[in-house]
């Protein structure tokens, strides 16, 4: 069941780098947003803060409060946080050594669900989801690398949604595909942010403009704009987002 996060005042170090600075934004349920500026603002360090996955770098920190519904996911225990704050990484990392159902599953098992019925009927769903399930379903005990890579992103995605989370984070998942496949990604994202509270990450204007209802843009770790998708891309209110959008910078 898609929930709205709420950030407030959210700092994040690596070191002695202050990553990210004093970032508020509220990210609304069954809304896709996307999070764009240039290399090194702070854009996947944002994402990772959401699932309590930057404290696990050497030498990180993070301060401020991350609600999700009424919960501060600081208050809770991280592998809890990332049941219900799935994530896509820029690369597709299926667990090489398992099969499509294996990978699929495996968030499950993790979670306690044992009954070979119930499992089957989740990675099927998931499967589904993730406009995978017509491509593989007569090879889901091959490995999960004998898939294209399109196919092993859309894979990703499944294995994220299969534990039913409240929300998925994507940090550039079509950057390493070839333009069909970044297509059904984000015709999946399309789809997700029916049932999903959706936050992606993209170097791409044109994908941010396809995909997300609402966008936020984020130079030098700080968070400069955020509004709905059509007013930044066509009537940004500061001029730095304007020179980002229209090529000055980036």
């Amino acid at each position: 069941m898609a929930k709205s996060m709420s950030v407030r005042n959210l700092n994040a170090w690596y070191g002695p780098q202050h990553t990210l600075k004093d970032i508020s934004i509220d990210l609304d349920e069954k809304m896709a947003t996307a999070i764009i500026g240039p290399s090194g603002c702070g854009k996947s360090t944002f994402i990772r803060c959401l699932n309590r996955m930057h404290e696990t770098a050497p030498y990180a920190k993070v301060t401020g409060e991350v609600k999700l519904g009424d919960e501060n996911l600081f208050d809770l225990d991280p592998v809890d946080v990332r049941r219900v704050v799935g994530m896509v990484f820029q690369k597709p990392n299926p667990f090489p050594t398992m099969s499509i159902f294996d990978n699929v599953a495996m968030g499950l098992k993790l979670g306690g669900i044992r009954k070979q019925s119930e499992l089957r009927e989740r990675v099927e769903r998931a499967l589904q989801m993730a406009a995978l399930w017509n491509e593989v379903k007569d090879r889901l005990n091959r490995p999960a690398t004998a898939l294209s890579g399109g196919q092993q992103q859309r894979l990703c995605i499944a294995r994220a949604l299969a534990v039913e989370p409240d929300v998925l984070l994507m940090d550039e998942p079509a950057s390493a595909l070839d333009p069909i496949s970044t297509m059904r990604v984000e015709e999946l994202v399309e789809q997700l942010k029916n049932d999903y509270t959706v936050v992606i990450v993209t170097h791409n204007m044109q994908q941010a403009a396809r995909v997300a209802d609402r966008t936020a843009f984020f130079l030098s770790g700080e968070l400069v704009e955020f509004g709905e998708t059509t007013k930044i891309f066509t009537k940004p209110s500061d001029s730095r987002t304007e020179d980002y959008i229209t090529g000055r910078f980036g």
